[in-house]
């Protein structure tokens, strides 16, 4: 048997066609969730990236306030201390920490 014989064989089936607009709309819905899913991706990290600098920054703020009320380490609040532990946090603060034990004026 040839292929137009097996051809014959087969029920005829309906072409299936796309109208022109409508292929335009599904490239756009497609191309806006893959952009929804990839903005939703990125912001998730960069969320997490804000909350983590943020919370650093609070923790690094309190913990100079907390070591000089309970320690009396001494650590002076100034402008360049504060920008640190703002900007570094907890690092910082340590650096600070070590700085004062080791008799550095700050």
């Amino acid at each position: 048997m040839n292929a137009t014989g097996i051809t014959a064989l087969l029920p005829a089936l309906p072409s299936v066609s796309i109208p022109a607009g409508l292929a335009g709309e599904l490239i756009l819905v497609v191309f806006i969730a893959v952009v929804l899913l990839i903005v939703f991706m990125l912001g998730k990290k960069i969320l997490k990236l804000v909350f983590g600098i943020i919370a650093n920054s609070v923790l690094g703020l309190i913990s100079i306030f907390i070591l000089n009320m309970v320690l009396n380490i001494g650590i002076p609040i100034k402008v360049y201390t504060m920008v640190a532990a703002a900007v570094f946090g907890l690092p910082a603060v340590g650096t600070f920490v070590i700085l004062r034990l080791a008799g550095v004026p700050l």
